[in-house]
């Protein structure tokens, strides 16, 4: 047996082929099919299988295109009610490949889908284990991410406690040498303390992870529902997606109109700009918004652009451009790009240089906007005057913002004020806005 792990960095997603005996199954593909499809010829083998564990929140699934394109069966639990051809796999189901077979663990706790797979080898023995959402190094999955969303919606407390007998009942008492392979590593929104890990065992989770270690439910509830990160407005849009199965991934990046630079954009339509900072300060489209592709682009388009609401995109030159796309559509964005171009000759609207020592000397002149997470302003401001507005609620709460006197955004490094800004010089002209940027570290 050979499992390979594909991972995606920018949104911490890892993805497994499990290949025995010329066939491979799949296990929480991602967007886009064609490595998987390599993986296959490389190894002269037919993808007869491919198994979602949940209907993802963070990324956009390549089953449905799979299953169309392959013949491959798609399996899931059948409390996850997919829209699409698939086998229900629930405790008690067995996948057999070739001499080894895959089990299905029902381990309700971060959605109420959620399963495992565990692998049992030829001699019978429990080897590996793809947990998905459920168990990562160090980590369970967050429980807090199907209150609203998803054929079968719970209370996050409910979801804790069943993540609690999840663990306890199902995964812990598994052999401690049995290897884990999680959905996600460090970064990804789905919890809140992952190690920079991409695999583990059972063993070493017993020892580490702070959430199998020895609580009564009471008190696991509480540690799993509390500061947790902030969840996107995407993230409901894509377990709605992942549940009817997305369209084919080349077809739907074929669709999207590669437009001329000279080309007029539709007045006051949305303009994401993905170039570095400086470039876009040194001049853009009037009331584009910054959301530079280094860094979690994925996440803060999902956070800051709103589900089916359509925009254009700005990149850098035409292979960044390209990569900009496939990283909206990992998220399932692709849709929304009313067209896709460089930074067109009307791009000459420059961002307002803040003098950093005037600041540094006289704050009490600027009206201070702290843009972090609410985990991060909790844990303390900077500036004791802040108007605490997370950038991911800007856009609702650009009513709050005074325009009596100049403004400074500042972050945590540099990325989420420099969006802010750009958000902010949409609908406050009257006086400067500026961006601390990077000088947040010396403060």
């Amino acid at each position: 047996m050979l499992i390979h792990q594909f991972y995606d960095t920018d949104l911490a997603h890892a993805s497994y082929a499990i290949l025995r005996a010329n066939k491979v199954i799949v296990v929480d593909p991602a967007r886009d099919p064609q490595p998987y499809y390599d993986f296959a010829a490389l190894h002269e083998a037919d993808i007869v299988g491919i198994i979602e564990t949940h209907p993802h929140a963070d990324f956009v699934s390549a089953h449905l295109e799979m299953h169309q394109t392959t013949g491959a069966t798609i399996y899931a639990s059948r409390l996850l009610d997919g829209n699409y051809p698939h086998q229900t796999f629930d405790d008690g189901d067995v996948i057999h490949l070739a001499d080894i077979d895959l089990k299905a663990i029902n381990t309700p706790g971060h959605s109420p889908d959620s399963i495992c797979i565990l692998v049992e080898d030829e001699n019978g023995n429990s080897t590996a284990l793809f947990s998905g959402d459920t168990l990562f190094v160090g980590d369970v999955g967050r429980p807090d991410l199907r209150e609203e969303v998803g054929g079968i919606k719970a209370k996050k407390e409910d979801l804790a406690k069943q993540m609690y007998s999840s663990t306890r009942e199902k995964l812990m008492t598994l052999p401690p040498d049995v290897v884990v392979y999680p959905a996600h590593g460090p970064g990804s929104l789905c919890g809140k303390n992952m190690s920079p890990d991409l695999q583990s065992t059972i063993g070493r989770e017993l020892r580490e992870n702070y959430a199998l270690q020895l609580m009564d439910e009471p008190e696991f509830v509480r540690v799993l529902t509390s500061d947790q990160p902030f969840s996107p407005v995407y993230f409901g849009y894509d377990v709605e997606l992942n549940k009817n199965g997305a369209p084919a991934y080349a077809a739907s990046m074929a669709a999207i109109e590669r437009m001329p630079a000279d080309v007029e954009l539709v007045a006051d339509a949305l303009v994401v700009d993905t170039r570095p900072k400086d470039k876009f300060n040194a001049g853009h489209v009037k009331n584009a918004i910054n959301l530079q592709l280094q860094g979690k682009f994925e996440t803060w388009l999902g956070a800051v652009i709103k589900p089916k609401e359509a925009f254009y995109l700005i990149a850098d030159n035409h292979d960044l451009l390209e990569l900009s796309l496939a990283r909206a559509a990992k998220i399932g964005y692709e849709a929304q790009i009313k067209g896709a171009l460089l930074a067109p000759i009307n791009a000459t609207e420059a961002s307002a240089q803040l003098d950093t020592e005037h600041f540094r000397n006289h704050p009490d002149e600027y009206t201070i906007i702290d843009t972090r997470n609410w985990n991060e302003i909790n844990g303390g401001l900077i500036f004791a005057n802040s108007l605490t507005i997370p950038l991911p609620e800007l856009r609702d709460r650009l009513n709050e913002i005074p325009a009596n006197r100049p403004i400074v955004v500042h972050c945590a490094a540099g990325y989420r004020s420099a969006a802010a800004r750009s958000i902010i010089t949409s609908v406050i002209s009257e006086v400067p806005v500026y961006d601390l940027g990077e000088e947040i570290r010396n403060f």
